[in-house]
């Protein structure tokens, strides 16, 4: 059986076929075409972004492929993203080779937004948080455990966030910075890195309070990769990058900024919390 990753790649090459048969001779030409980034065609000719329907639809759209193959590259695409999308086949092998594919997307992008509300994001875990998480993740998915290696990839991950070329906001909730899924010492020790990254100029760290009344909400945490939106919910992870539905993404990032606290009063809010 051909594996889900193998058939990613032979779907991306297919694209990259249709592009170029369509005259467009590189990926930033086409990128002007469909009015996106050149970055979002790269990643997904490189076979690191699967494309939604709708992203597909618009490749075809550009490419003037008749409408009978375009169904079929659609009906490819929908049996791809079912084998490939459930986290049991993400992680079959472990946490470390998932890493090192987010680091990829996560290089290549020029604006990264985290916003979780249950957990403190992966860019910012000090080392002993995260190993917790990777053991519970193995838990409850019946997946290796590969603790080492997950963690030592999830580590050189952080590296983009010493990158001023990039735009890095790390927005997260303080039901995060209280639940106790790891010992007080390394809630502790978090909550000390939180404030330590502060002070790099090029990222921008808010914590939404408690007590405050809040102008929207959302169900789950995600992530904007410039103008891809990813989320990962309990089973699977979805990728959206359908034009208003991001656009929804953004404008709940936005209210929820408004109801952060940043700079000394998040100082204050940690310590308070490590207390």
């Amino acid at each position: 059986m051909v594996s889900a990753e193998k058939r990613q790649l032979e779907f991306a090459d297919r694209l990259r076929e249709v592009r170029a048969a369509a005259g467009f001779g590189t990926g930033k030409d086409f990128a002007e075409r469909l009015g996106w980034q050149p970055s979002k065609v790269s990643r997904i000719e490189n076979g690191r972004t699967l494309p939604s329907d709708a992203d597909v639809a618009d490749w075809l759209r550009a490419a003037d492929v008749p409408a009978a193959d375009a169904h079929l590259v659609r009906d490819e695409l929908r049996d791809i993203r079912l084998a490939r999308d459930r986290w049991r086949v993400q992680l079959r092998d472990g946490h470390a080779e998932r890493q090192r594919q987010e680091a990829a997307v996560e290089r290549e992008v020029a604006r990264i937004v985290s916003v979780e509300f249950f957990v403190v994001p992966g860019l910012v875990q000090v080392a002993d948080y995260a190993r917790h998480l990777f053991a519970q993740a193995a838990g409850m998915h019946e997946t290796p455990s590969d603790l080492d290696s997950a963690l030592a990839e999830r580590i050189r991950r952080q590296a983009v966030l010493y990158d001023s070329a990039k735009t890095v906001e790390i927005l997260v909730g303080e039901s995060a910075l209280r639940y106790p899924i790891c010992p007080p010492v390394i809630m502790r020790a978090q909550a000390d890195r939180l404030a330590a990254l502060l002070d790099l100029r090029h990222v921008r760290i808010g914590v939404v309070p408690l007590d405050v009344e809040l102008p929207t909400i959302t169900m789950h945490g995600y992530t904007i990769l410039d103008d891809t939106v990813i989320v990962e919910v309990n089973h699977t992870e979805l990728t959206v990058t359908d034009a208003d539905d991001v656009a929804l993404y953004e404008r709940i990032t936005a209210d929820l900024w408004r109801a952060a606290l940043e700079g000394d009063r998040v100082r204050t809010l940690l310590e308070n919390i490590r207390r």
